[in-house]
């Protein structure tokens, strides 16, 4: 596994952050906020770009594409497969992102308008589409199996990740490198989100601004970077050795066909595909320990995954541990789902809860179990991740103990 986050780089320093329940946000720098309502944001911290590539390629790569490699880097060493498998026909590469290269794009545009066509980069196109991440990882390390980028909105890494378990189960590649990575603290990303009321104006108090399930949240947080994942055949990974810190046990994807950015009534949407990734595991309800809520800290969504978990877990959501770690690292949009399976997969390997920090004001419609504010210790055998996104998208990890 592979995480830049807006705690730094690494899986362990993201983990220890999230069960110490420290904030990874602040006071936005990467533009001048001096214009926008909301000037707060999880930025990545303490990474630098030169530790993975030289400035030439730097140049010529969208931040999103950066985080995404260097969020490689970390997992293909994670999972000593620097060097790939001997057939690297069978190595895969499927990534998620919501907007792909949006700074680039900004940037070109001001060109554009500022100084005409003739001084747009020649490198512009690749470095704008979503699709460019796994591509250029691939050309990195030589993987020539299944490789496109997956986008739906903050559902896309989870997608991403539920797509790779799919061609591993159907045969197409023994090994995948998936996951999502996203780079949208950008001006034009703040102003049209600011606009459709969707993000918290809590400046004075970056901090305390993502409070998930709270009563008084009023909207999410930005962030960004990376997460990434291994996906490996189980008899192919069993043979070379490696390391296996869990099993992708179910997956489930749905569409609300009810609104462009609202969640249908009662998480409708989110209750099938919670449902289907239970069942494509085998299990019954009461075989879930944990659940990584969507959470963004939004009325709405807040509400209605609430509603959905009653839904479908029944009496079992009472005994349920549910968290938003998005409480801490704000909401990296198509990459949350690649951060949000490691932290589940952490909490299978080591028994703990992250939490859901600033939990203070207790929401009659918000009313499980959040793991407020201090991580919890229990058995976590089975771990799901909910990411749901604009447009009705969907999509319901299961993560299993490894056996």
């Amino acid at each position: 596994m592979g995480v830049v986050s807006p705690f730094g780089v690494g899986v362990r320093l993201f983990w220890e952050n999230l069960l110490a329940g420290k904030s990874g946000i602040s006071t936005v720098t990467k533009f001048d906020t001096a214009d926008h309502s909301v000037k707060i944001g999880g930025e990545v911290n303490d990474f630098s770009p030169e530790d993975y590539l030289d400035r030439k390629e730097l140049n010529r790569l969208d931040e999103f594409a950066v985080y995404a490699i260097a969020a490689a880097d970390e997992a293909l060493k994670d999972a000593d497969l620097e060097n790939g498998i001997p057939d690297m026909d069978r190595f895969g590469v499927v990534l998620g992102s919501g907007v792909g290269g949006l700074k680039t794009m900004e940037s070109q545009n001001r060109r554009l308008i500022n100084r005409g066509p003739r001084a747009i980069s020649p490198f512009f196109i690749p470095m704008f589409i979503p699709d460019i991440a796994p591509g250029l990882i691939s050309i990195r390390w030589g993987m020539k199996g299944p490789n496109y980028s997956v986008v739906s909105a903050c559902a896309s890494a989870t997608n991403a990740i539920g797509d790779a378990y799919r061609l591993i189960q159907h045969g197409d590649a023994d090994v995948i490198l998936t996951g999502g990575s996203e780079a949208s603290i950008t001006p034009i990303a703040y102003a049209g989100f600011s606009n459709m009321k969707a993000l918290s104006t809590q400046n004075e108090n970056p901090k305390q601004a993502s409070r998930p399930f709270d009563q008084a949240r009023d909207g999410f947080v930005m962030g960004e970077g990376a997460g990434v994942l291994i996906l490996e055949e189980a008899e192919h990974a069993e043979a070379r050795g490696a390391t296996v810190y869990g099993e992708v046990g179910g997956y489930g994807a749905t569409g609300d066909a009810h609104h462009i950015t609202a969640p249908a009534p009662g998480g409708e949407g989110g209750v099938r595909a919670m449902k289907r990734a239970v069942e494509d595991a085998d299990l019954q309800v009461e075989d879930v320990d944990y659940i990584n809520a969507h959470g963004t800290s939004t009325p709405f969504n807040d509400k209605n995954e609430t509603a959905a978990i009653r839904e479908v877990f029944g009496d079992h959501a009472e005994t349920l541990n549910v968290s938003s770690t998005k409480s801490m690292t704000g909401h990296l949009l198509g990459a949350s789902g690649g951060i949000e399976a490691v932290a589940c997969t952490m909490s299978i390997l080591e028994n703990r809860i992250p939490p859901t920090i600033n939990y203070e004001n207790p929401d009659p419609d918000c009313n499980l179990n959040y793991t407020p504010n201090k991580a919890a210790e229990r058995e976590v055998n089975v771990a799901i991740s909910n990411t749901f996104g604009f447009g009705g998208h969907n999509a319901v990890l299961v993560l299993k103990q490894w056996a």
